[in-house]
């Protein structure tokens, strides 16, 4: 197996020792923000006839919520400790949950209307993962994801320096993207339609009484062109032809 993989399939097991949530810093007041706020943009445009593709679940966190829009949503991950968890926490009958390797996916050609994912890409080497992407997903299917900002300061010195990844809960191979460079990497692999949007200058550290304050500053920034380039993720969306 590859050896990125097998260092992904390690960090399952120390998410689940430690609790994912945390380590992703979903469960603060700001972070349950920023997670609604993903499950709005992924699954903006599921319907309930569709069958969606859910790339890399780890424990189920955004699994529920695209469960929510009422599609036939095939969850999967290369934890199993991960998958373990989130087939413990999530019960809706539309989902079902599976272990697959990102790179070479078990599913036929054109099996899926739609593939989304948080936080997954930067985990997985790029290329490899995009062309069985394209491969499963049927014509004019879409593939909708949340991708941590190479841009942003914190983010780039998160995944950059060692020890700091360590100290944050990062696994040692993850990495975060540039926009010029999804929307390169995406043309090359036969996607159209590509959209990559910086978004959320809300920090999951804010204390619950200062969001009412750092909320609308946060969002009037996304609006300032050159600032809002150093948002701390990005929104990517595209369409297979």
């Amino acid at each position: 197996m590859d050896k990125r993989l097998e260092n992904e399939i390690e960090h399952g097991r120390f998410l689940k020792e430690h609790g994912a949530a945390d380590v992703w810093n979903w469960t603060s007041p700001a972070g349950k923000i920023r997670w609604q706020r993903r499950i709005e943009m992924l699954t903006a445009h599921i319907r309930p006839e569709m069958q969606v593709l859910e790339l890399g679940c780890g424990t189920g966190l955004f699994t529920a919520g695209i469960a929510a829009s009422g599609a036939a949503v095939t969850a999967i991950d290369i934890s199993p400790d991960l998958l373990k968890e989130a087939a413990e926490k999530v019960k809706a009958g539309n989902v079902s949950f599976q272990r697959e390797n990102a790179y070479d996916m078990s599913f036929a050609d054109a099996s899926f209307d739609s593939v989304v994912g948080s936080s997954v890409l930067h985990h997985l080497e790029l290329d490899m993962a995009l062309k069985e992407i394209y491969r499963v997903l049927k014509d004019g299917g879409t593939a909708s994801f949340t991708e941590p900002n190479m841009l942003n300061p914190q983010i780039a010195l998160q995944k950059n320096i060692p020890w700091l990844k360590r100290r944050l809960g990062d696994s040692p191979d993850e990495t975060a993207f540039f926009a010029w460079q999804l929307k390169r990497e995406l043309k090359e692999y036969g996607f159209k339609d590509i959209v990559v949007t910086p978004f959320d200058f809300l920090h999951p550290g804010i204390p619950a009484a200062l969001i009412p304050v750092f909320k609308p500053l946060c969002d009037c920034a996304e609006k300032i062109p050159l600032l809002r380039a150093i948002a701390g993720s990005l929104y990517i969306k595209c369409k297979k032809p």
